[in-house]
């Protein structure tokens, strides 16, 4: 394929992205126009193929599922522009695990369809920010306590040792992080408390960071 610009790698690359988007209207094809038409717009080359990932997995979830309403919803300009904000993270991101959530996200927003397009954006947003090692703290926090804990203990303690991997400073930096997006609210890791209070550090997690707990617990 020739990389100047007589047009060659334009129009393969919008043969892909119609392909990709045939694929997913042969299994929903009230889908597949506003799948065609974010496509078709995007200049992906190579990283064309994680959007196909997410598309693909998208298409296999919601195979047999029929609703009116999503029906309707996914013809809306507001959709379209959703699906393009989530495919361009898509493309970008090298974690599977969070191309993974990105596809939950549209799973959910053509499942369920109703929240504001201005919260959606939030969640896009917060979850572009995020990196596999704060996937894995966040687990560690929602983690169940021990049933049998000691007399005393503190946060720290108890996140060093589910996440051996991680140092005292790495936690500290890491949780920092997820204060500041307002997915948890743990100020203090040093303060010694009760075995029990030390061991459940479930309440750390914010309303909003539950919410990403709903695709997190799901790998």
């Amino acid at each position: 394929m020739k990389d100047d610009h007589t047009g060659l790698a334009v129009t393969t690359k919008t043969e892909t992205a119609l392909d990709i988007a045939a694929a997913v209207a042969s299994t929903i094809p009230w889908i597949g126009g506003p799948v065609g038409s974010v496509l078709s717009g995007m200049s992906l080359g190579r990283k064309m193929s994680r959007v196909r990932e997410v598309l693909m997995g998208l298409a296999e979830e919601l195979s047999g599922f029929k609703s009116t309403v999503s029906e309707e919803y996914v013809r809306t300009e507001e959709f379209e522009e959703l699906l393009e904000q989530t495919l361009k993270r898509a493309a970008e991101e090298r974690s599977e695990e969070k191309r993974r959530i990105y596809r939950d996200f549209l799973i959910d927003a053509i499942s369920s369809p109703g929240e504001a397009y201005d919260e959606q954006i939030r969640f896009l947003r917060t979850l572009e920010e995020l990196q596999p090692d704060h996937l894995r703290l966040i687990r560690a926090l929602h983690q169940s306590p021990s049933p049998s804990p000691g007399m005393m203990g503190s946060p720290n303690q108890t996140l060093r040792r589910r996440l051996p991997e991680f140092d005292e400073e790495r936690i500290g930096d890491l949780l920092a992080q997820l204060n500041d997006l307002r997915l948890t609210n743990l100020s203090s890791l040093k303060v010694m408390m009760t075995g029990h209070g030390a061991e459940d550090l479930r309440h750390s997690i914010t309303a909003y960071g539950q919410r990403f707990l709903r695709y997190i617990m799901k790998a």
